[in-house]
């Protein structure tokens, strides 16, 4: 490791980037243990080579960590021998100061994150991570069981690294040893897409979700009430409002602990209740706070801070619901990020969340398109965020902005006195909490959603497996609760909105007519992304599931579930083409407006062009009128037979009240004799 490589100045994307601070350009190679790696605002040190641990949230815009050393991550994490961390560390360093393009943050984290774990188990093989070339067999297990992304970004690092291996003085794998891992991600390249969630689990968890805010805004003031009594209270046992907020507040001062009481003769100016309950009964919230907090009566006044953190989750979770935002997008929202724009076409007020574009977020206009009733969730997360805060100014430890307090982030850690833990004190607002999975937070929240709605069902695998036929069948089967995951609210919200007629089910049409419309015009149109600037991730989420959506419904028309009224023989005709086309060929095809396909009432129409009797738009020329054949391009869905029926009712009930020998009389006697047709050919069938 003499070698010393060419280095130029920090090559990393970070905002208001100091060319005269220490992390600068190292002077030497290797560096000293003691030259700082992260610097902050006001040229603080904050992480040095030699550290351990580089802590370097303020490069990535959240709380993030990068664990070189043997101080391990988690209780299974093996940890790093001395030598492989110090070549770990010396790739990161390379990376950061070699000359050339300037680097994303987010790419750093994606080359820590993806080298890691090749360091951690050469150490736990007792292998140098330099020697690894010599080692087929620890290659061979390091690289089979890691993910696709993860081996590709391995690839690439170890490329640079072999590449300019005179200058470094080292490597890590050889051409050869990188070959055979990309065939490795050949082999096990099976294309996995985030589960769709079913649409009876979904229809359950937002309403859950829902009813658990209108709850915390029906009891909104004695809820904020209950806050300031309690925050006058410890206030008052603290000497300030300042001293109560502070990390420095001593137990035994704290008025909820009926222990407490014995302090009474040394602190007589202090007030001891028995409990918080007698708070929380005092304004009538208790019901509320047993209702969605697990073991509140064990918990105490921690409990208060706990439905806080659920109603922060819950809030954050249903506007995911609502767009088609990212889980760390939604952490850039603020009290005033939700807008009503007139539609001055329909005449429809067009709700816009717009989030703050940061260093987190190198998005375009950071704009999503939302439901109307986004407004609920916004609401019950702002009166969380301003009471905490409030808390926030009054702490002597947090750094806080005038900006932070007019329209603080939806999104806030706990700052109150009785919170039970303390961590991200130290950083300002815009270094955002770290992302937890949701299953993850579910689990902190057991009465959020009832185990018994979670399981999965036949009918609810059927649906999941028609949208993703790549499930693990190890993790989603029938009996095991369904694995919710945030980008699966984001997939489900862009399958949903493409309006696939693969799932129907009314309860979720009926929850979603109110979003969907909107979001599918504005989303879908060009024009509208012009107008509005909206975010080009969620809107190209939403075209490319658009196009999944029609191959999926082409590839579903080629099942026994569809009939030519015309036989079997029509059938293969129709779909002679697609037949011989596998998905990923028919995505294709819809992109380039190559398959003759479209829904419509009695199924699926296959004509390659115009339809002179208006076509899938009305059903009289599909199921044959006046005598005449149905048309040859239509294919009926026998599960569509409840609906059809339904329609033919309908038809007859409009005749009963029509003008004999009306124009409307003679439409209504056709379209009834072109579905009773549709409906003798799905009997037969």
């Amino acid at each position: 490791m003499a070698s010393a490589p060419e280095l130029g100045k920090l090559a990393l994307d970070i905002p208001d980037y100091n060319s005269s601070a220490g992390n600068h350009l190292p002077p030497e190679w290797p560096p000293r243990n003691d030259f700082p790696i992260v610097v902050g605002r006001d040229g603080e040190t904050i992480s040095r080579f030699g550290d351990q641990i580089w802590d370097v949230s303020i490069w990535v815009g959240y709380i993030f960590r990068f664990n070189f050393g043997d101080t391990p991550r988690r209780k299974d994490d093996f940890g790093n021998t001395p030598e492989n961390s110090l070549t770990f560390k010396l790739i990161i360093i390379w990376w950061l100061y070699r000359p050339g393009k300037i680097r994303k943050p987010r790419r750093l984290m994606a080359i820590y994150t993806a080298l890691r774990p090749m360091f951690v188990a050469c150490s736990k093989e007792g292998v140098s991570a330099l020697d690894l070339y010599k080692f087929p067999a620890v290659q061979n297990k390091i690289f089979t069981e890691a993910s696709k992304g993860r081996n590709k970004t391995v690839i690439m690092i170890a490329h640079e690294i072999w590449e300019s291996r005179d200058e470094l003085g080292f490597y890590l794998l050889t051409p050869w040893d990188i070959g055979k891992i990309a065939v490795t991600i050949e082999k096990n390249d099976k294309v996995k897409q985030t589960p769709y969630i079913p649409p009876r689990i979904w229809l359950y968890q937002a309403s859950r979700l829902r009813a658990c805010l209108e709850d915390f805004m029906a009891n909104r003031e004695a809820i904020a009430n209950c806050f300031k009594f309690c925050l006058d209270t410890y206030a008052h046992n603290a000497g300030s409002l300042a001293k109560a907020c502070s990390q420095d507040f001593p137990a035994h001062l704290r008025p909820f602990n009926v222990n407490n009481k014995r302090h009474h003769k040394k602190h007589p100016e202090a007030i001891y209740f028995k409990t918080f309950f007698e708070v929380s009964d005092k304004f009538g919230i208790t019901e509320l706070l047993e209702r969605w907090v697990p073991r509140m009566k064990k918990g105490g006044a921690a409990s208060f801070s706990a439905y806080f953190n659920l109603i922060s989750l819950v809030g954050t979770a249903y506007l995911v619901n609502f767009s088609l935002m990212r889980i760390e997008e939604s952490f850039s929202l603020k009290t005033n990020s939700l807008s009503i724009e007139r539609d001055e076409n329909t005449g429809e007020d067009i709700y816009i969340l717009t989030g703050v574009t940061t260093k987190t977020i190198h998005d375009d206009d950071a704009r999503w398109i939302t439901a109307p009733s986004a407004k609920l969730a916004i609401d019950a997360l702002s009166i969380v965020a301003k009471l905490r805060i409030q808390c926030a100014v009054l702490n002597p430890n947090v750094p806080i902005s005038a900006s932070d307090t007019s329209d603080p982030y939806l999104y806030q850690r706990p700052y109150e006195p009785w919170r039970k833990k303390s961590k991200g004190f130290e950083y300002t607002q815009d270094i955002r909490p770290t992302v937890s999975s949701y299953v993850a937070t579910l689990q902190k929240n057991t009465k959020l959603f009832d185990p018994s709605e979670m399981r999965i069902t036949d009918r609810d695998l059927e649906s999941a497996l028609l949208i993703t036929p790549s499930l693990n069948p190890k993790e989603y089967f029938v009996g095991n609760e369904w694995s919710l995951g945030w980008h699966q609210l984001r997939r489900t919200g862009a399958v949903n909105m493409a309006g696939s007629g693969i799932v129907s089910e009314s309860a979720m049409q009926y929850q979603l007519k109110h979003a969907t419309r909107a979001m599918t015009r504005y989303y879908g149109s060009g024009h509208y992304h012009l107008r509005f600037g909206l975010n080009s991730s969620a809107v190209n989420e939403y075209v490319r599931t658009i196009y999944e959506m029609l191959a999926k419904e082409v590839t579903l028309v080629t099942s026994p579930r569809f009939i030519s009224p015309h036989g079997e023989k029509r059938k293969e005709q129709l779909l002679a083409a697609i037949s011989e086309k596998d998905h990923k060929a028919l995505v294709s095809e819809a992109r380039k407006g190559r398959i003759n396909y479209r829904p419509m009432f009695l199924g699926a129409c296959m004509n390659d062009g115009p339809c002179e009797y208006g076509g899938f738009e009305h059903v009289a020329r599909c199921g044959g009128l006046n005598g005449s054949q149905p048309c040859e391009s239509a294919l009926y869905d026998k599960n569509m037979l409840p609906r059809i029926q339904a329609l033919r009712d309908n038809l007859q009930t409009r005749l009963s009240g029509a003008e004999e020998g009306s124009p409307l009389e003679t439409s209504l006697s056709i379209q009834k004799l072109a579905v009773e047709n549709a409906i003798n050919v799905i009997n037969l069938s």
